[in-house]
């Protein structure tokens, strides 16, 4: 009887314990607004669901690079306005298996930093809200301009959504300090267009630059040219690339200069009080360089001016990263 009752226990437990685990895995369909839409608005078409197998039939121009960030199933749904039927307002919910792969599909989409306060992140404009959520990524557009509709509707999904995952993680080893908003994107392969680097994370940064411009002044009956310092914004990129361990990473590395042999150049020196593996150098293509490796991380700056500015940054990054 005791051995009978453990048995009821453990099944129990185990019931519980998948129900509590899978309880935000709803069906995707149950994510479409129906009747909670805002006052004046009407659900006219959908929801309408897209596979592997029939996403082209639906973003035929966009469906290989949402393949490429783990796309697995997505729907979609129109919506009128009641007073005006040219006043339309369509959803497409997209499920990308995870949150990183949410971020990264965001992130090629989000344009500016003009944020609707939805979600783990979004990004919105007078026609268009993104954002994603846990596993999922959320597009709304809308015929006319009207913010206030398009984050009503997005809100709404918002609440339907119980996914618990977090921010990945990657996103706060990036050093805060003069990192341009909304600028991290994720990328599944092919970082900074190098295949050896694989998938991971790139950053947009700030840097003050001092240059010579020739100021022309007129002396007498002459004009002299005059050399004047003036400051320039401009942008270099951090990144980190991710690897399935520290092995795999120091072969990147290795790749990585034997790549920059064959048309920039490898430089020595700086960096020695780090004490880990690096290597510096110029690409024709993308400016200075600096890569160091952390683990199964191999952390880079690059198209910086100033090698302090850009070492001081890497020093904090390396720190960051757990």
């Amino acid at each position: 009887m005791f051995r009978r009752k453990v048995i009821i226990l453990s099944i129990l437990i185990g019931i519980f314990t998948w129900f509590e685990a899978s309880s935000w895995a709803v069906p995707m369909e149950f994510l479409i607004p129906k009747k909670n839409t805002p006052e004046g608005w009407v659900l006219i078409e959908g929801p309408q669901t897209f596979t592997k197998k029939t996403l082209f039939e639906h973003i035929n121009g966009q469906a290989e690079l949402f393949f490429k960030y783990g796309f697995q199933k997505s729907v979609f749904a129109i919506y009128q306005n009641k007073k005006e039927s040219r006043d339309q307002i369509e959803l497409d919910i997209y499920d990308m298996g995870n949150v990183v792969q949410a971020f990264g599909i965001f992130s090629r989409f989000r344009n500016g930093d003009r944020s609707a306060g939805i979600g783990l992140d979004s990004c919105l404009d007078n026609h268009s809200v993104f954002f994603y959520k846990g596993k999922y990524f959320i597009m709304v557009y809308a015929t006319e301009s009207n913010p206030d509709v398009l984050r009503k509707f997005s809100k709404s999904v918002e609440l339907k959504i119980s996914d618990p995952s977090s921010l990945p993680k990657e996103l706060n080893y990036f050093p805060k300090n003069e990192l341009k908003s909304g600028s991290i994107q994720y990328f599944p392969e092919g970082l900074l267009g190098h295949q050896f680097l694989k998938r991971g994370f790139q950053g947009i940064y700030i840097e003050k630059v001092e240059v010579k411009a020739k100021d022309k002044v007129e002396v007498k009956d002459k004009v002299e040219e005059k050399n004047k310092a003036k400051t320039e914004i401009k942008e270099f990129k951090l990144f980190l690339a991710i690897f399935k361990d520290s092995q795999e990473a120091t072969s990147a590395l290795k790749t990585y200069k034997e790549d920059i042999l064959k048309k920039g150049k490898v430089l020595s020196g700086g960096l020695i009080e780090l004490r880990i593996k690096a290597l510096k150098g110029e690409d024709p293509y993308q400016g200075k360089f600096i890569v160091l490796q952390k683990g199964f991380y191999l952390l880079g700056a690059v198209g910086f001016e100033k090698e302090e500015y850009a070492e001081n940054l890497l020093a904090e990054f390396v720190k960051n990263v757990k």
